[in-house]
């Protein structure tokens, strides 16, 4: 299996619109590829799932082993030609010390090649001495090529090659210049969603002429089929229970669309039909088992929720009566009484007793450890009682009525109050902290043994 790990010397280098028109222009040539991007980001990889024609997936050291993380890569690989691994911040960046949850750490793990990405703006012989400290930072990194991005012009191109040829033995793979098609809009999370944004299918093409045109392919997938073949089994597939699945309703709009696609297929796996329901538009929830209402941006169609009393009505009184309902960051907000941004207000569901409002900077931000508390009500327990996840989030909810209660205790992140996350309500769990299903907490499993001891 051919594989590339593209990074950077530094975040918001342009690597992720790098890697979109690498995806777009490899899968234009008839070769299947399969992206990867490392981190808890969802964002990104709805973009890159968009250009590559199927699902991108997350490798992150923080909740997943090591061997969870190289049986994902082997899993999803299977079928492709090129894995196409995005990495996240610069190469050597992490939270360790040693470097052992870097995109380095990641790129020596499944022995894959380093493109490195590098916004050469106002760079010219100095370009040289970063390249030779990040081949000798770390000899068992292997960087492959470079590619230079965000280039004046062709005089600034041509004196960056010359540097980099006289004094490195590192190959220019590519020379990207400025444009205004290589911009993707951005909010306070990163880009716009692919599943907001107009025109998607055009912006996606335009970035992949440019890199065509600008990035050798050729060359970088010459680089990258000289890897060693990936010396690692694919893990065997959960077995689908007997009996008839779940129905598990799933909003998928423009609101709501942060889900990690393999934690759906694992729920596919488990016996669950996930049954789509739209926020904006539909005015009655699809008959269902359980309920899953993921992050997103609700406040960018805060008013085209607000609008749709009916849903918003049937909601509720499903909620209230019964339903079980496990609903992440964006979904928390949604079933708040209000949510407030920018000077306007905008009513929600209501089921939980406490108002939403945004703020300009980040609440919550980054990775999370949480301890279960005695009253969370899903069956089963994570390992060690405690749970790795991650948060990423401008609002706080104030106003809580009464005393909570709460399943989890917040170790390190901030979750609801500082101290807390997962407000209990009914059959609900609702809170900031964005779950992935891996060997530390199986999540998806729990939820569905709880939606169906509700059902007997």
């Amino acid at each position: 299996m051919s594989r590339l790990l593209i990074s950077a010397a530094h975040k918001s280098s342009g690597k992720t619109t790098v890697t979109l028109g690498l995806c777009a222009a490899v899968a234009a040539r008839g070769t299947q590829v399969q992206p990867f991007k490392k981190g808890p980001d969802y964002i990104d990889p709805m973009w890159l799932g968009q250009a590559a024609g199927h699902a991108c997936y997350n490798l992150d050291f923080y909740c997943m082993s090591r061997d969870e993380i190289l049986g994902t890569v082997a899993r999803y690989s299977q079928k492709s030609d090129l894995a196409l691994i995005e990495g996240n911040k610069g190469l050597y960046d992490g939270l360790d010390l040693d470097g052992s949850n870097s995109n380095a750490a990641l790129a020596t793990l499944t022995n894959s090649p380093v493109i490195l990405v590098i916004d050469a703006r106002g760079m010219t012989r100095g370009i040289a001495p970063m390249i030779l400290g990040y081949q000798a930072f770390d000899p068992d990194v292997h960087i492959a090529g470079v590619i230079l991005n965000q280039l004046g012009g062709s005089r600034h191109e041509a004196k960056l090659r010359a540097v980099i040829e006289h004094y490195t033995d590192v190959p220019v793979l590519g020379g990207v210049h400025r444009h205004a098609d290589l911009v993707i809009d951005e909010r306070h999370l990163g880009l716009i969603p692919s599943n907001e944004a107009t025109a998607v299918t055009a912006k996606i093409d335009m970035i992949r002429q440019h890199i065509d045109a600008q990035v050798d392919i050729e060359r970088l997938l010459a680089i990258a089929a000289a890897t060693d073949p990936l010396d690692f089994s694919v893990p065997v597939t959960d077995s689908t229970p007997p009996g008839s699945p779940l129905r598990i309703g799933i909003a998928r709009d423009a609101a709501f669309g942060f889900y990690y696609p393999d934690d759906l297929e694992a729920m596919e796996r488990a016996g669950a039909q996930l049954v789509p329901f739209d926020t904006l538009h539909d005015s009655a929830l699809p008959p269902v088992d359980g309920l899953f209402i993921g992050g997103g941006f609700p406040e960018s169609c805060m008013a085209e929720l607000e609008a749709n009393t009916a849903l918003r009505h049937d909601l509720r009184t499903a909620i209230e009566n019964g339903l079980p309902c496990y609903a992440e960051c964006g979904g928390l907000m949604y079933l708040s009484r209000s949510l407030t941004w920018a000077d306007r207000t905008c009513e929600m569901v209501g089921v939980i007793p406490a108002d939403t409002v945004m703020h300009t900077r980040p609440q919550g931000r980054g990775y999370v450890r949480l301890r279960e508390r005695p009253a969370a009500r899903w069956p089963g327990a994570p390992a060690g009682g405690e749970i790795a996840a991650h948060e990423f989030h401008y609002s706080a909810l104030v106003n809580l009525d009464g005393e909570q209660e709460f399943a989890y205790e917040v170790l390190r992140g901030t979750g609801i109050d500082g101290r807390h996350d997962g407000i209990l309500l009914h059959n609900l769990l609702a809170c900031y902290s964005h779950m992935r299903d891996t060997a530390g907490h199986h999540w998806v499993g729990r939820f569905l043994d709880f939606v169906r001891a509700r059902q007997r």
